[in-house]
């Protein structure tokens, strides 16, 4: 009878213990509830190139860059001019400095008129800039199990709960169900 005494109390204490550890099992939240949800994004920049066409004025080419010939034309017409102006002896040098003032004259002459000879076209201008924009990286999830809150990240946005297992929430997405339907 001792004997039986002793294997029914080593057969309740095993029994206990299961039921107490089944218990645990069955007493522990399968579900958090999601208190908030709150979406993370971060500042992403992106170059990009930007391209406008610009009016651009420039000076025209010449094909007297040396501008001889306003300087021949002037000192012809300053000389005519000297020779009239001056008698005798006076004449040939009133014409030598009429020629070398209406040189100077001419070549100066041509030279502003080259300057204001501009020709304007359209040039393509291209520049790079940084484009910023937000992108989603995840959700911060405050949950709630029992009494207790936390919160968590995910890479998906949860709905009213979340699952846990083994007393901790779990924040990888759900499993999408593979459709077996017979291809047809």
């Amino acid at each position: 009878m001792l004997k039986g005494i002793a294997i029914g109390g080593v057969a309740a204490v095993v029994l206990g213990a299961g039921a107490v550890t089944g218990y645990r099992t069955v007493a522990q939240p399968r579900e958090a509830q999601v208190v908030a949800v709150r979406d993370v994004l971060q500042t992403v920049t992106t170059p990009q190139e930007r391209c406008d066409n610009v009016q651009v004025t420039h000076r025209a080419p010449t094909q007297d860059p040396n501008r001889i010939t306003g300087s021949v034309i002037g000192g012809i017409a300053g000389g005519l001019l000297g020779n009239q102006i001056g008698g005798g002896s006076g004449r040939t040098l009133a014409t030598v400095a009429g020629a070398a003032a209406g040189g100077y004259a001419g070549n100066q002459v041509q030279k502003n008129m080259q300057q204001r000879d501009t020709v304007t076209t359209t040039e393509r201008r291209c520049k790079t800039v940084q484009t910023k924009s937000q992108q989603l990286v995840g959700y911060d999830v405050t949950y709630r199990i029992g009494e207790r809150e936390g919160v968590v990240r995910t890479s998906f946005k949860p709905g009213a709960t979340l699952p846990v297992k083994d007393g901790q929430v779990v924040v990888d997405a759900p499993a999408v169900p593979v459709s077996t339907a017979p291809a047809g």
